[in-house]
């Protein structure tokens, strides 16, 4: 396995921080194949043209973020663009669906742009129909081939989107398209920071695609179907959408978490019409099995619940599961972490991190967890990479010193896990004003 020298530096850096990388993900993942040729078909039905959703199901420490990721990766690797949104019960209510589409849109990416990745895409796509244009015998110099683009860009925009689209976004791509002919980029970028979600754009900016206002919740689903269209248009496969944490709206009121939860089954029930588009959400099995979470929204339970038999589970129901980490696999994930880390001296960095002391350290960091290792990889890793990074640069350091010290720096979640407690608060008070968007 060909892995760039930039990309492990990468894996480090992120797991140091105790987060999960963004690339160089397949050099160290174990234990997941199953759940990896269950993504690999739900990228292939949506190639194919289907509107599809996935639910990964696993406990704290499962890798949900790391499957997530992976999963992304390998999307991108075969053609599609894709965006990662992490739930916030701060800026992002789910039921609100234009903070939904303005994350999406925002978070957007390629192979080749790993965010904020719309303008690149758009230029492709206009880039496309010009060829489209020349090959059908127009005249690229003659003075109207500017508004046959701009008549084509529209054409094309109806046609993808069974006429959905939003009036005021074929105004701002003939405006985008025109502004750049033109060489006025700042203008361009300003409508195009508007196409993708932002509140903050000058009237002056709007004034120039003749538009007012901003996307609301109720038409974003159709501007997505607009960036769905123009992805593939621009000569990706679809598109895929990571929502990850989405255990964050337990946390969130009673009003405002049930709304959210509505949102997502109004997603699952449309989801056929966005035609390349993968929905990928995770989840902890409280926010799907307790009377909080899904459990509690009847009709989105009986589209998404999750069967298992005797420990057997379909992994091709609505809910993928993820294990929890045992001590051999996580063992091995280290064992490929210090084959892979970046040293000069691989033979000594392996003498002194020896596969005896990884195991002590297994025990070591899960020790105040009860010896649960399924909610240690986090700890456990940062750990280990920390021990990689003295022993490379410390000659005299002994790997032994850690194991005689207290675990610390837990996240919320872990020392909730730790002190036994629930994920759950009280309810507070409703929220007024919600209208619900129906399709």
């Amino acid at each position: 396995m060909e892995i760039s020298g930039r990309d492990i530096e990468h894996i480090f850096e992120r797991l140091r921080s105790g987060v999960v990388p963004e690339r160089g993900l397949e050099a160290f993942a174990v234990g997941i194949e199953k759940q990896r040729s269950e993504i690999a078909r739900q990228l292939n039905l949506a190639s194919s043209g289907e509107g599809v959703f996935k639910f990964l199901r696993g406990g704290y420490g499962c890798g949900k973020t790391f499957m997530a990721r992976l999963a992304l990766q390998e999307a991108q690797a075969q053609g599609f663009a894709t965006s990662f949104v992490v739930v916030s019960d701060n800026d992002l209510h789910f039921y609100k669906f234009d903070d939904v589409y303005r994350k999406v849109v925002q978070e957007l990416g390629t192979a080749t742009c790993s965010r904020g990745a719309l303008g690149d895409i758009i230029d492709q796509w206009m880039a496309h129909v010009e060829d489209s244009l020349i090959s059908g015998g127009a005249d690229e110099d003659s003075p109207d081939f500017d508004a046959q683009v701009e008549k084509r860009l529209e054409e094309d925009l109806v046609s993808f989107t069974g006429g959905k689209a939003p009036d005021d976004m074929a105004r701002v791509l003939r405006a985008v398209f025109s502004l750049k002919q033109k060489g006025a980029l700042a203008e361009a970028g300003a409508l195009l920071s508007w196409l993708s979600g932002s509140e903050n754009v000058a009237a002056s900016a709007k004034k120039q695609a003749q538009i007012k206002g901003d996307i609301g919740s109720r038409e974003a689903l159709d501007y997505l179907l607009g960036i769905l269209g123009i992805v593939k248009q621009a000569g990706y496969k679809g598109l895929v959408i990571v929502i990850d944490e989405a255990e964050t709206i337990l946390r969130m009121r009673g009003d405002v978490r049930g709304k959210s939860l509505n949102g997502i089954r109004q997603i699952c029930d449309a989801a056929d019409h966005y035609q390349g588009l993968l929905w990928l959400f995770t989840g902890t099995p409280e926010f799907f099995d307790t009377k909080r979470g899904v459990a509690g929204l009847q009709p989105l339970h009986d589209r998404i619940r999750f069967l298992s038999h005797g420990g057997f589970a379909n992994p091709r129901q609505s809910q993928l599961e993820l294990k929890p980490f045992d001590v051999p696999r996580l063992k091995e994930v280290a064992l490929k972490l210090r084959e892979l880390y970046p040293t000069d001296d691989r033979i000594a960095l392996s003498k002194r991190i020896t596969t005896d002391f990884i195991d002590k350290l297994i025990g070591h960091v899960s020790a105040g967890f009860k010896g649960d290792v399924g909610v240690v990889p986090r700890q456990f890793l940062r750990q280990l990479v920390d021990v990689l990074d003295l022993s490379d640069a410390q000659g005299d350091f002994d790997p032994q010193l850690v194991l005689d010290e207290e675990p610390k720096d837990f996240t919320p979640e872990e020392e909730s896990i730790r002190l036994g407690k629930t994920y759950t608060d009280e309810e507070p008070e409703s929220l007024e004003g919600y209208q619900p968007v129906e399709f």
